[in-house]
Parts: structure tokens; sequence; C-alpha cells
């Protein structure tokens, strides 16, 4: 690759991580300070790029100069933040999110693959019950938080504001066409999580571990409509307006990592989880063809259970139930 490629690869990396209506010529003569014709120049390779330019965009960007010219290496670049119990806020954590949704959905072609450990994160946040169970149960137990130390969920507690972003965020995912490949263990975590706090009266009470078993089977419910339908819409549209395509896939045998590759026009992006809720991205050529390879390789060897084989839909959907019913009733007696 010569430099007058390696020039043009990098504005084409710029074009990647910007919206799709914004103009590269504009951002760059901004950062550079340099007039948009003069930016035009460089992006046409008719005027070489200093290495001081070179430096300021790739920081800018975070573009990995290893990947822009195509070095071969030992590692992955990633980019993402480490979790600070004394400057995370969660308020924050999702607003965040909510801006990488609206991002993903200013382009063209947004389609989403995601390998459900347990339950997308996305999902829960359509039912504020659940939403609210998962908010203590991140902070408390997962992130640990010193004020959430033996606090006691009390759904009351959770903040509008909060459910508000949440729904917002709920309903950007929803726009992005998704196939999402789950297996029998990814309803499990959150059902452990919920009797945890309830062998460990981390509850304020049965009620509230009650409500949000509820919220659980609400989900389910949403979700296993969603899947009958092929599509996705808000759960409180009573005329169920499609939105994007919703391919849901039921794999018996490999449990998921929670990782997500997300395909914008002619760009791969892969995400990666670690540490509780925190996920770290990462847009290297080489590790997003290889995760893409391997998801089509396990959607292959599961079952599509939206739209159409509708006995393996319902009985995935029963034994979630069942398994949610069961732990209702021990709560009861």
């Amino acid at each position: 690759m010569n430099s007058l490629e390696i020039q043009q690869q990098l504005f084409q990396l710029i074009k990647t991580k910007l919206p799709a209506e914004a103009s590269v010529a504009d951002e760059v003569a901004k950062l550079l300070d340099i007039s948009s014709d003069s930016a035009y120049r460089r992006m046409r390779g008719e005027k070489a790029i200093t290495f001081e330019e070179l430096y300021t965009l790739a920081l800018k960007f975070n573009i990995s100069l290893d990947q822009l010219m195509n070095i071969e290496a030992s590692g992955f670049v990633f980019e993402g933040n480490l979790l600070n119990s004394k400057t995370f806020r969660f308020d924050a954590y999702l607003t965040s999110m909510m801006h990488t949704m609206a991002y993903f959905n200013s382009f063209k072609k947004k389609e989403v693959y995601y390998l459900c450990k347990e339950t997308p994160i996305f999902h829960y946040f359509n039912v504020r019950d659940l939403a609210a169970f998962k908010y203590f149960f991140w902070m408390g137990t997962l992130i640990y938080f010193p004020e959430f130390k033996n606090k006691k969920v009390n759904l009351d507690e959770y903040p509008d504001d909060l459910f508000a972003i949440g729904q917002k965020v709920a309903g950007l995912y929803n726009q992005l066409d998704s196939t999402e490949v789950w297996n029998i263990e990814s309803w499990n975590s959150t059902l452990h999580q919920i009797e945890y706090y309830i062998d460990n009266k981390m509850f304020r009470s049965d009620k509230d571990a009650l409500k949000v078993y509820e919220a659980t089977e609400k989900l389910l419910n949403h979700l296993e409509e969603q899947a009958r339908r092929a599509y996705k819409f808000n759960i409180d549209d009573l005329e169920k307006k499609p939105l994007g395509k919703f391919n849901m896939y039921f794999n018996e045998i490999v449990l998921q990592d929670n990782s997500i590759l997300i395909l914008l026009d002619n760009t791969k992006m892969a995400s990666v989880p670690h540490t509780a809720i925190n996920y770290m991205l990462t847009r290297d050529i080489n590790f997003c063809e290889s995760h893409y390879h391997y998801i089509q390789n396990l959607v292959r060897r599961s079952t599509l259970i939206s739209e159409v084989s509708e006995k393996e839909r319902l009985r995935y959907f029963r034994r979630m139930r069942e398994r949610v019913e069961k732990r209702k009733k021990s709560l009861k007696m």
C-alpha cells in the first residue's frame, strides 16, 4: 500500500466514524484549521498530509495506525471507558448509549448481531420494574457502588429520568435490523439474580419481587410477539407498527458471550463486553471479519424461531415462562 492509498484509507475510516449526514471535509477543515478546499485536496490525494496532521486526525477519531497501514500485529486495538465508582453516572451511561444508537441509525444500512449470553441490555429498558431491578443489581452487586451497600431494592426509587432515557435507547434499538442468537440460559442469569436477592432479603418487600417477575413475563410476551411477526415494535404501541427486522435464533449447544457486531453501510464494528455492563469497541478489519464469519457459522447451526418454526418458538417461550411461574409460586408460598 503506497502513501496515497494510505491517505485515502485514512479519510474513509474518518467517514465511518461520523454521522451519515456529516461532511468529512468540514470536520477535517475545522480540526486542522484549514479551508474546506484544502481538506478536499487532502481527501483526493492532491496534497499530502503532514505527520502532525496525521497525528491530530488519528488521535481525534481513534484510528489505529497499524490498522491504517495494514501492519500485521499480534493484538487488536479497542476503544472504550473503564467504570469508576467515583466518576460513573448511570444517566451519563444511558445517554451515551442513546447517542450511540442514534449514530447507528444515521446510516442507510444498519444491522446488529447480538450473541445473547443473557437478555440483550436494550430489552430491559422496555419494562420499568425490570429496568429498575437491573439498575439496583448493576449498581449494588456488579459494580458495587458504596451508596448501594446494604440498600434494598425499592422499585419506587428508580428515577423517572433514567427510565425515560432507557425507553429512548430501546426505541432506537428497535429501529435497527437485528439478529439475536439465544439459548436456554439467556434468561437464567436474570432469574438467578432475582432469586439471589429474594434469598438474601434484598427486596424491600415480596411485592416488589413479584412485580419484577411479572415485568419479566411482560417482556417475554413482547419478545415472543416480535419473533412471531419477525419485526420489532415499541412495547407501548397498540398498533404494533413495524420498525427494524427481528431475526431470532435458538442455539441449544453454544453458550454466547454478549458480544455484538454492527454493520453500517460498508463498515463492520465489534463490541465486546467487560466489567459488568461495560463494552469496548473495535473497527479492526481482521477482528471484525473473523467475528462476522464466526457469527454466520453459528447462525447456520441455529434454529430460526422468528416468523417460521412456530413449534420451536412456542416451545422456547413456554420453557421460559414455566421457569418464571415456578419462581412466582415459590415466592407466594
